[in-house]
């Protein structure tokens, strides 16, 4: 067994470790703090080192959130790491822009990929067949982690909900006219 507690000491910085994962952020300001950012990824190279436990560099990765950020080429070992705009971390898309548009995206991609599977699939179209369908394999896609990426523009909220009424207008308008389709997305 590998303990990795002492993986911060030292650390001028935040660090975040979940599983095989490690992310070292700061807030940065200037020329000093990008310095002090680039100073903790060469106390965890040394640390890695120390305890062969190599850093795969091609996996590093550096994500600047925000517009005024200082411009500054992070390097693990001399190589310079490869900047990001955007990236999926434990199912959630982050973009440098710290908006949920890309992550809005995906998910209403894969929920409508989830209505064509049950669509094409699914030989019942018996209305509580049909929601069950929907909750089970359409609407956690929607729902993971919706705390943490809580859309607040209304193009991402209208083309969320627009997966609902897919549901609706494709699979279940024929079967019950009396009800609308919140009705069976979110139940009675």
């Amino acid at each position: 067994m590998i303990f990795i507690n002492d993986l911060d000491s030292g650390i001028a910085n935040w660090i975040l470790k979940f599983a095989d994962d490690t992310k070292i952020f700061s807030c940065l300001r200037d020329q000093k703090d990008c310095d002090a950012l680039q100073g903790d990824l060469d106390l965890r190279f040394t640390w890695s080192t120390e305890w062969q436990m190599q850093f795969n560099i091609d996996k590093c990765k550096v994500m600047d959130i925000g517009k005024k950020n200082p411009i500054y080429a992070y390097k693990m070992n001399g190589s310079q790491l490869e900047e990001l705009t955007t990236k999926k971390d434990l199912g959630v898309y982050i973009s440098n822009d710290a908006k949920p548009s890309v992550h809005c995206q995906q998910i209403y991609s894969k929920a409508n990929r989830m209505l064509g599977f049950v669509k094409r699939d699914i030989i019942s179209r018996h209305p509580s067949i049909l929601l069950n369908m929907y909750k089970s394999f359409v609407r956690p896609h929607l729902e993971y982690c919706s705390p943490a990426w809580s859309p607040h523009y209304l193009k991402d909220i209208e083309l969320l909900e627009s997966t609902t009424s897919i549901h609706w207008d494709v699979h279940c308008a024929n079967w019950i006219t009396p009800l609308d389709w919140t009705y069976w997305v979110y139940g009675p």
